[in-house]
């Protein structure tokens, strides 16, 4: 090649990365929706053909009485208002008191016009706002406001994909740093600005509790943040309104143990609290690891104040499942269900799946603990969540999905697909559903303590689960099998010493979400320890439509049930309104420490993508699935040998 060819050549690089450096200098630093960009999305909303697809029918709420069967309450543990202040920059200003109306059934319209509903009230709600930025809506608007808080108040009011990073790359620091902290400079005023919100918080949690009718509960999100987007984040849940004077945040706590530790020692009589963490397929590994963020090993008291406070963990919400994968000893493929990360390949790798990510994973760890401790752990009950950025909590159904955050844009937008930021990774979210005796914080509190509670990927399917030595198939013509169940047995969330030595027999049902498909099947999940290792494996025990189980797959044929992609219409021919099962694990064995739980899927539906794309009439993308599983899985059922 000639001189004059090597320099042409070099100077087209060099002009294309000149290019490039200015193309991202300004999409990191231009705000992330100037005002003419909401004024055109927001016309593009209203082209939309919202009617084109299938609708759901708003129901009102209905008051369940008080059952000594316990009924089923679904709620949102993890939602933020604009006090959140990743919520705010993108765009949400709903705040507190509109977050729980929205929770009871009020509907509202995000920045670009859209509508948001949930089809019928939540029985419960936790608005977690991130502890970190307590105060900041204090700080902005202080008379004696620091020229430094001016700036970062202006910042958030006009935000960057650049200040969004910076406010990240602060809280990953260790120590972490708080740029409003620096900013007032003044730490007497700091804390009273953070005990203001704190207080807000309080007194909207109170205001809004109705017992028998909708419950509140006091809460916030304390908020350890890893590098390449990772979390190590917990929700703060209190039984009642006498909490600590502070809620603790990462800069106060720099670690779990350190929050568990200053809340017990704030947290006085009848103050109670639980920590529930959440995102295990973004925590690197850290959920269920043997150290710390800062890896440090945990010790046995470590260990036993994990046990003490951490009675459940978060297996669902907008940021995928966290429930397994299928690159660690499982074949399972409804661990693929919105769960998009690779496998780790090296111990530093991020962005991945490591072996102590996933809450089955982490159940299995338990019982090798326990082979170690003497007891478990990490034996948690699961529930799903939303952490929705838009003040909307419980809004979870597929087919009118907003994103995540408020920023995020109209259909046409959320299906888009860049380097950037994609909205095709994350999901409308999850519910908690509780099985108590009323519908108030105590019993709420009470069941969630015991792990009578399981998670959904915001389906509303009533699932029940019981341990019985002694059941017969006599169950299916008992007057009332639950009270039966209840008096004999042992519910989702036990631990179980099998004294007697029998084989466990399962008693199961599963009633379908009378808005959304029919039920496709029931699995049971098995865990437990053998010769050291960790196994597991999944059951089919009852599918819809009299499909046989193959025993030597344990699996029946897949559903016939099809899905109509110009409207997202499912199939109501095939399926079951309810499944009900009694099933004996023929292959127990008396020396195995083991869990057990349910998972009671659906039929396949459109996913939030799929119904997006029809309203803009495009082709969903071949990168994504088109469709979804709804599904419930309950807490497990521990059973210990003599």
């Amino acid at each position: 090649m000639r001189k004059i060819h090597w320099i042409i050549l070099f100077s087209a690089l060099g002009f294309l990365i000149l290019i490039g450096s200015l193309y991202l200098y300004n999409l990191y630093n231009v705000p992330v929706l100037s005002n003419e960009e909401i004024i055109k999305l927001s016309e593009e909303a209203k082209e939309q053909r919202e009617n084109i697809t299938r609708q759901t029918v708003f129901e009102p709420f209905e008051f369940k009485k008080p059952s000594k069967n316990k009924n089923v309450y679904f709620g949102d543990l993890h939602v933020h208002s604009s006090l959140s202040f990743d919520s705010y920059i993108f765009g949400n200003r709903y705040g507190l008191n509109d977050t729980y109306k929205f929770a009871k059934g009020e509907s509202m319209l995000n920045m670009f016009g859209e509508k948001m509903q949930i089809s019928r009230p939540l029985d419960f709600a936790a608005v977690t706002d991130h502890a970190e930025t307590f105060g900041l809506e204090e700080s902005c608007a202080d008379p004696e406001i620091t020229e430094e808080s001016k700036v970062t108040c202006a910042r958030l009011e006009s935000p960057s994909y650049r200040f969004f990073f910076n406010l990240r790359e602060t809280s990953v620091a260790r120590p972490p740093v708080s740029i409003m902290s620096a900013a007032i400079g003044d730490k007497e005023k700091e804390e009273r600005f953070i005990k203001s919100t704190w207080d807000k918080i309080i007194k909207a949690a109170d205001y809004h509790y109705e017992p028998g009718r909708f419950t509140t509960f006091v809460a916030y999100e304390y908020s350890p943040t890893l590098p390449d987007g990772g979390y190590n984040h917990r929700n703060v849940i209190f039984k009642n309104n006498t909490v600590p004077e502070k809620a603790f945040s990462l800069f106060d706590a720099h670690t779990a143990i350190d929050l568990w530790k200053k809340l017990l020692e704030s947290c006085n009589y009848p103050c109670e609290f639980m920590t529930i963490p959440h995102n295990g397929n973004r925590s690197w590994g850290y959920a269920f690891a043997n150290h710390t963020i800062d890896n440090e090993q945990y010790t046995l008291e470590d260990w036993k104040l994990r046990n003490d406070n951490e009675p459940l963990v978060e297996i669902f919400q907008d940021k995928g499942n966290s429930e397994c994968s299928t690159f660690y000893g499982s074949t399972d493929e409804e661990c693929d269900i919105e769960q998009f990360y690779p496998k780790c390949e090296n111990d530093d790798d991020t962005l991945c799946i490591k072996e102590t990510s996933m809450a089955r994973d982490g159940l299995k760890k338990g019982l090798t603990l326990e082979n170690e401790f003497g007891f478990n752990p990490l034996d948690f009950g699961m529930i799903g969540s939303s952490d929705s950025h838009n003040s909307n909590p419980g809004d979870t159904e597929e087919w009118d999905y907003r994103g995540r955050t408020s920023f995020v844009g109209p259909s046409k937008r959320r299906v888009k697909e860049g380097f950037l930021m994609t909205q095709l990774v994350n999901n409308p979210g999850g519910l908690a559903a509780v099985w108590a005796e009323e519908n108030n914080r105590n019993t709420l509190f009470e069941a969630m303590q015991r792990k009578e509670v399981y998670a959904t990927t915001g389906t509303r399917i009533k699932l029940r689960f019981f341990l019985n030595f002694e059941s017969t198939e006599e169950i299916f013509k008992s007057v009332d099998p639950i009270a039966e169940s209840y008096e004999h047995g042992y519910t989702m969330g036990s631990t179980v010493v099998n004294s007697s030595r029998q084989i466990p027999k399962f008693y199961i049902t599963a009633e379908r979400d009378s808005l959304s498909a029919p039920l496709d099947k029931i699995q049971i999940v098995k865990g437990w320890t053998e010769e050291g290792k960790e196994k597991e494996v999944v059951y089919d025990v009852i599918c819809s439509d009299e499909r046989e189980i193959n025993n030597r797959k344990n699996r029946c044929k897949p559903t016939k049930a099809k899905v109509d992609f110009d409207n997202c219409s499912f199939e109501e021919n095939y399926g079951a309104d309810r499944l009900e099962v009694l099933w004996t694990d023929d292959e127990y064995s008396l020396e195995q420490n083991v869990f057990y739980y349910v998972r009671a899927i659906e039929n396949p539906t459109c996913r939030w993508s799929t119904y997006d794309s029809i309203r803009i009439d495009e082709k969903p993308s071949k990168n994504y699935p088109k469709i979804t599983r709804e599904m419930a899985w309950s807490s497990p059922i521990w059973v210990k040998n003599n």
